[in-house]
């Protein structure tokens, strides 16, 4: 995968406290991951910190899998 995967994962691993192996594109933050509402927003806070970037609270609401986000976060990328 590539490097904003990564960063991801290991933001994803650090405040959900998962083992990164168990992180997939396909990972469901609540199903897979374990996040209940207040882990997806620290978790959305961190990569907003880490990436430099802006997330609205309705675009992060939809986030169901790292997919979701990554997907978001690359298209705010320049």
């Amino acid at each position: 995968m590539d490097d904003l995967f990564e960063k991801m994962k290991k933001l994803i691993a650090e405040k959900l406290d998962v083992d990164a192996g168990r992180i997939t594109m396909d990972a469901s933050f609540r199903q897979d991951l374990g996040a209940d509402s207040l882990d997806t927003y620290e978790l959305v806070y961190a990569i907003e910190e880490e990436m430099g970037i802006s997330i609205p609270d309705e675009k992060a609401n939809e986030f169901e899998t790292v997919r979701d986000a990554y997907e978001y976060i690359k298209s705010q990328q320049k």
